[in-house]
């Protein structure tokens, strides 16, 4: 039997084999995206804020001289803080179908988040709660959308063998908003506005108030979801900054209630549609063809990360309007850019009241992610 050699991963050079690793995985599915490697190397440093609260680490597996499969183990102190829980994360899984190589990967997690103290390994989270979460475990026929994930079919039995089980779906709703909402919907929506609700594009003149209000919202509003954990104003500036060349004003509307901005939705062109063929790679030519696709020939499809409402102004008959409100003003512009699709994600599968408003609004849970547990 072949050994299997579990390498830390340490340095640009095995970082760089790390990132590119499932572009081979993948290389007959025409669904996948390769995600461009710049970005990786960014989100996978401490470039990324999330390193300031965490403890992180990445593995390569390899076999008969080859890498065959990567996995990371996480700690997030912010989430221990809410919930000292001893919860540690694991992320980033790929790997070829061969249970021996998924075990040593899953063993070596949990070897490490175990020496730190840790009691149950959670994932896979890419890299916290407030990135890309969850393995696809339904949904393969379709590509991902930006910030999402794409894994192997195989991959869910592969850790249900070993262990894993499930704690937590969520899913991806999809619209097309090329048709009119529902009859009953629609009514709701066509109804004037209650008496000092105002629905507003963002003011990019008050960018960085703007952003501060995103953190407050959402911190407020989902502070007693499954999972959370707030996002910092670091976090919140970093992310917004990464993704300042894809924010449209017309794609960002704030709900005001007399005044004050009390809910919020993002929606972001999907990158990955514009480097589809790109291969992770914005040299030579790369660049032009991602600035001609955004800028030019433009994108059908796109992405809602990003909702809230304040729980104050959640409450009664107006509270239960606000997010209609917001998910209709962005799907009419929307549809007038020439957008034909738009994915709002990610929902958690017992959040039925979000879940009763996408199906309501003519939402389709098309992609099903699954966050798994273990003990350890």
């Amino acid at each position: 039997m072949t050994a299997i050699d579990i390498v830390p991963v340490t340095g640009p050079a095995l970082l760089d084999r790390f990132i590119r690793l499932p572009e081979r995985l993948h290389k007959n599915d025409p669904h996948y995206i390769a995600p461009l490697h710049l970005e990786r190397k960014e989100a996978l440093t401490a470039k990324n804020p999330f390193f300031g609260h965490a403890d992180v680490q990445f593995w390569l597996a390899r076999k008969d001289g080859r890498d065959v499969g990567r996995i990371s183990a996480q700690i997030d102190h912010h989430a221990l803080e809410l919930r000292p829980d001893g919860t540690g994360q694991f992320g980033l899984i790929a790997a070829e179908d061969d249970p021996a190589v998924i075990k040593a990967l899953l063993d070596v997690a949990a070897d490490w988040l175990r020496a730190r103290d840790m009691t149950r390994m959670q994932g896979p989270l890419n890299l916290n709660i407030n990135e890309e979460i969850g393995l696809l475990v339904d949904g393969f026929g379709t590509p991902p959308m930006l910030l999402m994930g794409h894994d192997k079919p195989y991959l869910g039995p592969r850790l249900e063998e070993q262990g894993l089980r499930k704690e937590k779906d969520v899913y991806a709703y999809l619209y097309d908003i090329t048709k009119d909402l529902p009859a009953g919907a629609r009514r709701l929506i066509d109804r004037p506005l209650p008496k000092g609700i105002t629905v507003r594009r963002m003011d990019f003149k008050r960018y960085d108030d703007e952003i501060k209000a995103v953190t407050s919202i959402f911190n407020d509003a989902w502070r007693d979801n499954w999972g959370f954990v707030p996002l910092t104003e670091v976090e919140t500036d970093y992310l917004a900054k990464s993704l300042k060349p894809l924010l449209n004003p017309r794609l960002v509307r704030f709900v005001e209630q007399d005044g004050e901005a009390v809910g919020f939705i993002v929606c972001l062109p999907n990158l990955n549609e514009a480097i589809r063929d790109l291969n992770g790679k914005l040299l030579p030519l790369g660049w032009a063809k991602l600035l001609w696709r955004l800028k030019v020939a433009g994108l059908k499809t796109a992405r809602v990360p990003l909702m809230g409402i304040r729980k104050a102004a959640s409450q009664g008959m107006i509270g239960s309007l606000l997010p209609f409100l917001l998910i209709d003003a962005v799907r009419t512009d929307a549809a007038a850019m020439g957008f034909q699709h738009i994915e709002l994600s990610w929902i958690l599968e017992d959040n039925l009241p979000m879940r009763r408003i996408n199906e309501s609004l003519g939402g389709v849970a098309y992609k099903t992610y699954r966050i798994y547990e273990k003990a350890l």
